[in-house]
C-alpha cells in the first residue's frame, strides 16, 4: 500500500490535537498548551482527509471509467470500521465503572449510528466522541450515491454547483438555528446555549459536511483535473504558506467561538485552511510533503483505535496521575497520552490491523489487478 509521509504526519497532528483537547476538558491537561484550547479543530482535519482519501479511492474508479461495485466499497469501510468500534462500545456497556462519565446515550444509537443526531447534551455523556464518526458513517452511505449520480451525464458545472450549494447549505442552515434557536438564550448568558449550540450546530452531520466536503473536492481536481492537480502539487509549499495563514484567520473567528459569525462562516473556512495544507502535505515538492517525522507513520496507524478508547483510558489513569498534574502537567500529560497510545497500539495489533490485513485479501482476490491506493 503506498503510504504518504505528509498525509501520515497530518493524520499524527489530528490524534495528537484531540488528545490535548479532550485531556484539557477532561481535567487532565493544562490551560498552558494554548493549542490544546483549539484542538477540536483535529476533528475537522480528520474530515478533510476522509474526504480526500475515501472520496478519491471512490472516484479514481469513475476517472478510469469503470463502475464501482458498491457492495465492496460498503464491505471494505465495514471491515475498516466495525471491529474496534463494536469492541470499545462492549466495554462501554459491559464496564459502566470505566465510563468518562455515568450517563450514556442508548446502545442502540451507537448500533445505527445516530448517536450525534440523538445526544442529549444536558448531562456529559461518556463515549460523547464518537459523533465525529457518526458523521463519517453517513458520508460514507451516502457519498457512493452521490458520486453515482453525479458520475451521470457529469460536467464539472454541474458538480462544482453541487459541493458548493451543500457549502452554502450548510452556511445558512447554521446561521438560521443560532438566530432562531440560540439568539435568546446567547443573550441570557446561561448553560442552555451551549448545550442547544452542540446539540442543533455542532454535533450533527448536516451541519458538519464542510471538511468531509472540502477534502472531496481535492479528491475531484486530482482524479479529473490532473493536470490541474500536477500544478498544485508543484507550488505545495505556496499551499503551505495560504493554509497556514488561513488557518490563522480560522482560529482568529473562532475566538469567540459560539457567536454567529463563527457558526456561519468558521466552519467552511477552517475546511478551506485544513484543505490547503493537505494539498500541500501530498505534494512532493513540499517541505511537509517530504518531512519525514519519525513516528509519525505508526502514530497515523493507531490513530483510530487511540480515538475510540483514549477517554476509557484517560479516566482510568486519573486517580494514579491525577494528583501529580499540579506539579508535573507536563509530565502527567505526556503519562496520559503514553497510556492512550499504548491502548490504541494494542487495539490496533490485536483487532484492527487483522481485519485490515483479512479485508485485503478479499479485495485481492476480487480484484487481483486493481491498482495501488492510498492506505485510509
Amino acid at each position: 500500500m503506498q503510504r504518504l509521509p505528509g498525509l501520515d504526519l497530518m493524520r499524527a497532528v489530528a490524534i495528537s490535537w484531540v488528545l490535548l483537547f479532550h485531556a484539557l476538558i477532561m481535567g487532565l491537561g493544562t490551560p498552558a498548551l494554548a493549542v490544546s484550547q483549539r484542538g477540536w479543530m483535529g476533528v475537522d482535519l480528520f474530515f478533510v482527509l476522509s474526504g480526500y482519501l475515501i472520496g478519491g479511492q471512490l472516484l479514481a474508479v469513475y476517472g478510469r471509467g469503470e463502475r464501482p461495485a458498491l457492495g465492496d466499497f460498503y464491505l471494505r469501510r465495514a471491515l475498516r470500521i466495525l471491529p474496534v468500534y463494536l469492541l470499545v462500545v462492549a466495554v462501554y456497556f459491559c464496564l459502566p465503572d470505566w465510563r468518562e462519565q455515568p450517563d450514556i446515550q442508548p446502545l442502540w444509537q451507537f448500533f445505527t449510528f445516530t448517536e450525534n443526531l440523538l445526544i442529549d447534551f444536558t448531562r456529559p455523556k461518556a463515549f460523547s466522541h464518537v459523533w465525529s464518526l457518526c458523521v463519517e458513517e453517513h458520508f460514507y452511505l451516502l457519498f457512493p450515491l452521490l458520486a453515482a449520480w453525479l458520475a451521470w451525464r457529469p460536467s464539472l458545472r454541474k458538480t462544482l454547483t453541487f459541493c458548493l450549494g451543500m457549502v452554502a447549505a450548510g452556511m445558512a442552515w447554521r446561521g438560521y438555528v443560532w438566530l432562531h434557536d440560540l439568539q435568546a438564550l446567547f443573550l441570557a448568558d446561561g448553560d442552555d446555549f451551549i448545550t442547544r449550540y452542540h446539540e442543533q450546530i455542532y454535533y450533527p452531520s448536516y451541519t458538519r459536511l464542510d471538511g468531509l466536503l472540502a477534502g472531496v473536492m481535492l479528491a475531484l481536481v486530482k482524479v479529473f483535473r490532473p493536470q490541474h492537480w500536477d500544478a498544485l502539487m508543484r507550488r505545495g509549499n505556496q499551499l503551505l504558506v495560504l493554509g497556514v495563514a488561513a488557518m490563522a484567520l480560522s482560529i482568529w473567528v473562532f475566538m469567540p467561538r459560539f457567536t454567529l459569525l463563527p457558526a456561519v462562516v468558521g466552519y467552511p473556512l477552517l475546511s478551506f485552511s485544513l484543505a490547503l495544507i493537505v494539498a500541500a502535505a501530498a505534494s512532493p515538492y513540499s517541505l511537509l510533503g517530504r518531512w519525514r517525522v519519525p513516528g509519525a507513520a505508526a502514530l497515523a496507524a493507531i490513530a483510530y483505535s487511540t480515538y475510540l478508547s483514549h477517554k476509557i483510558i484517560f479516566h482510568l489513569s486519573k486517580p494514579y496521575l491525577g494528583p501529580l498534574r499540579d506539579e508535573y502537567p507536563l509530565l502527567v500529560l505526556l503519562g496520559y497520552a503514553g497510556a492512550a497510545l499504548a491502548v490504541g497500539s494494542l487495539l490496533y495489533w490485536l483487532v484492527e490491523r487483522p481485519f485490515l490485513r483479512w479485508r485485503d485479501r478479499l479485495a485481492g482476490r476480487r480484484q487481483p489487478a486493481a491498482a495501488t491506493v492510498l492506505a485510509a
